[in-house]
């Protein structure tokens, strides 16, 4: 299971203060849990192709290895606090994702 979530900080919330809670409150308490096989904080940039800016500053990527054991440890006092602290930072939209296509990929011209 993956989760995607997309954000942008709340007014007032300065970059150099989420970036340093990020970097060292929130990933290495979030890859330190049991259930997680990966988990990734990325800055936008900008939009392919465009100068405009991007409808959202930060996404996360949290790849789940044991989804039950994610719901018991996000359960956690620790981690009650930690996303007590990410909403107090940040509005965020978090989504629930699946693979497409599963496996490898389909040779050209046989899909």
């Amino acid at each position: 299971m993956r989760i995607v979530a997309l954000f942008n900080l709340k007014p007032g919330v300065e970059r150099g203060r989420y970036e340093r809670w990020a970097r060292t409150t929130d990933v290495p308490t979030v890859k330190a849990l049991a259930s997680i096989a990966d988990f990734q904080v990325l800055r936008t940039t900008g939009l392919l192709g465009s100068s405009a800016p991007a409808p959202y500053q930060y996404l996360e990527i949290i790849d789940i290895a044991d989804p039950d054991q994610f719901g018991r440890d996000v359960a956690t006092e620790t981690m009650t606090r930690v996303a007590q602290e990410f909403q107090d930072l940040a509005d965020v939209t978090f989504m629930i994702t699946e693979p497409l296509i599963t496996g490898p990929m389909p040779a050209e011209g046989m899909a």
